[in-house]
Parts: structure tokens; sequence; C-alpha cells
């Protein structure tokens, strides 16, 4: 009874014109920035810190989260209609989402990817009202040992996200992670292969190299074949998903909404490792997993739900713990330490009013972000129909645009450009391009874990094995690897029957 009291008292506290106003602002800024590539919430929350200094801490934070999960939305929309992901954490979503663009259903991958999010965000806040506390106890729990074993578990998962071969997907992993150590040395702060280049000195940024491998890449394979292709065929009649999509999706979007919000909430995992877990467990469970990456619905439905439910779980640390689960939430900690607020378990209690109105105003922005993004779909599904011969020019255009708002640095324009022409090549031989994505995100979180771990342990190795949670992560690590050792065994006999017969 007095969660309800005190969520009742959040929501008479957000619904006030000036709250309302504030909460549809962030939401039409997270989208806007989930669909531009390059800016990221991140960069948006730390530039609108400034304007809200003299604000209350309430309609301010409203806003900044409002930004946050609404980038979420927008992300979706360039994975599925031109596959460059607006947001790391879409980077999955294109691999069926614009597959159904293809097909003539970029409605229904939007539609579902806006649904998905919706329920996964209601959902998310829920399970960040009653279990916030109980979990940012459990997410303690995690150490140096259990982040190295998620994230080697997780990077498993490529065998499932990547494509038709599993040679190809794991080449294209290894390249991620060897592009992942360029840099400066996480301990002593060397430079790594930067062959005396000063921009390289902070690694090589996972968004330059998404719109050059998913985005240029495209533009490339199809500008070889002379614009051949016809522009996509969008029939008005078919631009929502229908009852059997929504009943096909329904599993997808429950287990990625439950695997989101429970990698959100371990500081430091974020909602791409969330999608992709979500992902590699939704094709694992199904019965035609031949249909990933060819557009299948719930190839959307799955990370899209993930990645939104994370962005609640996030908040659990942050509000619960103090402690950043991403870059956004870095940034809100340090916003709340401005407007006089301490993160922490005894924020719950010293400033009950902010929290609840932040936690009810989560429910208001995702009912407003899908009124705001299910309109828009007819409009953004027809743009499919404008021809190759423009569309791809606006591609690129956007790509340069966001490669160089990284830095405001014409060097990561050309790394982008280089990364294009490596995903022609990659396009062009099969080679998926995701894994790679992927293992440059997780592999310097890998290496970071590892040495944190050993530094604590003296250099004893046993730690990842001798900690509960480690050696299950670990055993269920290796199980995934025996399963997918067997499958493979049991392909290559069959092609070698089939070859004999």
């Amino acid at each position: 009874m007095g969660i309800f009291h005190n969520l009742m008292q959040g929501f008479s506290a957000v619904l006030t014109p000036y709250n309302l106003w504030m909460a549809t602002i962030g939401c039409f800024f997270g989208t806007i920035v989930g669909i531009l590539p390059g800016l990221g919430p991140s960069a948006t929350i730390a530039m609108l810190l400034p304007f809200t200094f003299g604000m209350n801490a309430t309609p301010a934070m409203i806003m900044m989260t409002s930004i946050y999960y609404g980038a979420k939305y927008g992300g979706s929309t360039t994975s599925i209609l031109i596959n460059v992901p607006g947001e790391g954490a879409s980077v999955v979503t294109a691999l069926d989402g614009y597959q159904m663009a293809r097909k003539g259903r970029a409605g229904p991958a939007l539609g579902i990817a806006a649904i998905g999010s919706f329920f996964a965000g209601i959902v998310g806040t829920f399970g960040l009202i009653f279990i916030a506390v109980p979990l940012a106890e459990f997410s303690l729990r995690f150490g140096p040992a259990e982040y190295f074993s998620l994230i080697i578990m997780g990077m498993l998962t490529i065998v499932f996200v990547g494509g038709k071969s599993i040679t190809k997907s794991l080449m294209s992993g290894v390249i991620g992670l060897a592009l992942g150590v360029v840099g400066s040395d996480v301990v002593q702060g060397a430079p790594r292969f930067v062959y005396g280049v000063p921009e390289l000195m902070d690694g090589i940024s996972f968004v330059v190299v998404v719109m050059g491998i998913f985005g240029i890449g495209e533009v490339l394979v199809s500008a070889e074949e002379r614009m051949k292709l016809k522009p996509v065929k969008v029939k008005l009649s078919g631009l929502f998903p229908t009852l059997a999509d929504l009943v096909q999706s329904k599993w997808a979007i429950a287990r990625g909404t439950i695997v989101g919000f429970f990698v959100g909430a371990l500081p430091g995992a974020g909602s791409t490792i969330a999608s992709f877990i979500s992902y590699g467990i939704e094709k694992g469970a199904s019965k035609h997993p031949e249909r990933f990456g060819k557009g299948a619905i719930e190839g959307v439905a799955a990370p899209e739900s993930a990645n939104n439910s994370a962005t609640s779980g996030a908040m659990v640390p942050l509000l619960a713990l103090g402690i950043p689960g991403s870059g956004a939430t870095a940034v809100m900690l340090g916003a709340l330490m401005l407007y006089g607020l301490k993160p922490g378990p005894m924020l719950f209690h010293t400033s009950p009013d902010f929290v609840w109105a932040l936690i009810a105003s989560m429910f208001i922005g995702n009912v407003i972000l899908l009124i705001m993004n299910l309109p828009m779909i007819p409009l953004f599904a027809s743009t499919l129909r404008i021809p190759y011969g423009l569309l791809y020019p606006a591609i690129i255009l956007i790509c340069i645009i966001g490669s160089y708002s990284l830095n405001n640095n014409v060097f990561d324009v050309w790394v982008m450009l280089i990364f294009g022409v490596f995903g022609y090549f990659m396009k062009k031989y099969d080679i998926p391009g995701a894994p790679m994505v992927i293992a440059l995100v997780l592999g310097p979180l890998l290496e970071y874990s590892l040495y944190q771990a050993l530094a604590l342990s003296h250099g004893d190795i046993t730690v990842f094995v001798t900690r509960p949670i480690s050696a299950t992560l670990l055993g269920m690590a290796a199980a995934m690897t025996v399963a997918v050792t067997l499958k493979t065994l049991r392909m290559i006999r069959k092609q070698i029957s089939e070859e004999e017969d």
C-alpha cells in the first residue's frame, strides 16, 4: 500500500503542465538523437545540462531520463530503414529489421519495435519500483571476475548473432577484438598500435565503425550493381503489425524485457550487451532459427524490448546505489549531485517526492513515446519509396555528419570511409559485421575486467571458477560452446553424407 501511495503522489507531481512539457521535450529530443547516428544520449544530456542550472531537480531529471529512454525508441528507425544503427544497442536490430524493410515490411518492423519498447519500458519501470533495492544489493555481488565471465558468455552469443558460417562469424569477432586494443593501455596508459597517430590514442569509436560497415558498405555494394535494385514497395495497407505479428512476437518481447532489465541493472553492463544477449537467446529458443537474419520479426522484437527495459534497469544502481550503469546515467549522476541530491540507499528516504515523481514520469514518458512514434510509421516507411539514386547520397551525408560530430574531427570521417570499404568486402564475402562491432564494444570492457580481477586476486587465475556467480556464467558459456560445436559437427557430417550420396 505504501508503494502504491508513493506512486500516486509521484503521478500527481508529474501531471502538471510544466513537468509534462519537460517529459515531451525529452522524448522528442531522445527520438531525434536515436535516429541520428553519432550523437548519443550521453552527449545530448551533457550538452543540455548547463541549460538546467537554476531549474528544480524534478523537471530537469524528467527531461534527462526522457532523452535517455527516448533514444532507444529512435535508434531502431535508421537500423530498420537504411541499415545504419542510430544507437549501439540497435546494431542487432538491423540484422532482421533491415531485411524486413527489404521485403516491404518496414511498417510492421517499426511498429513491433515501438510496441515492444513500450511494453518493456512499462514492465521495466514496475521492476524498478518493486525490486530496486533487492536487485541493487544483488548487483553488488558482481565484481570484476563476474563481469569478465558475463562478457565471455555474451561474446559467445556472437555465434548466434553472426551469419550462416560460424567460422566467418568468429573471424569477424576476432577482428573486432583486435580493433578494441587500439589506443591506450587500460592499466599503464601506454599507447598501443597507434603508430604515431595521436587521434588513435582514444581508440576507434564503434559509432564510426558501425556507420562505415553498415552504412557506407551497403551503399558501395548497391552502387556496384549500378542501382539495379528497385526501391522497396511499401503498401499503405500493411504499415502496422498484424495480430499474427503480435502473437508471433509476444514471447520474444517478454523474454527480451526480462533479460534487458536484469542485464541493465548490472552497473556497466548497458543496453548493448542486453540487446545481443536477448537476440542470441531468442534465436536459440526458436523452432526455426534459420529465419533469423532473413527478416524474422522476433529478431526485432527481442533486442528492442531488451534495450528499452535495460534503461529502466540502469536506473536501479543509479538511484539505489549511486552507481551509474551507463554513460548517460553517469552524466545524470553528476547532475543529481549538482542539484544537491545524493544518490544511494538513503535517497528513497531523504527525497521520496523526487524519486517517485521521476519513476512516475517514466510511465508517462513511455506513453508519450508510443503516441509520438506510431503515427510516424507511415512517414518513416514511405522514405523507402525514394529511388536509391537519391537515398544513398543522403545516407552518405548522414554518416559523414554523424562521424564528424563525434569529436569535430575530419579524421573520424576518413576512418569511417575506410571501414566503409572494409564493409563492402565483408558483404561481398558474406562476413557478418555485427560480431565485429559487438567485440569492439565489449573487448575493452573484457580486458579491464580481467586486469581488475587478477589484481584483486594477486594473480590467482582460479578466481574465475571459485566465485559461484562467475563459475556459473563460465559454465553456461562452456555449455553454449559445446552445443555449437556439436551442431557444427552434425552439419559437417550431413554435408559429407550428402556429397557421398
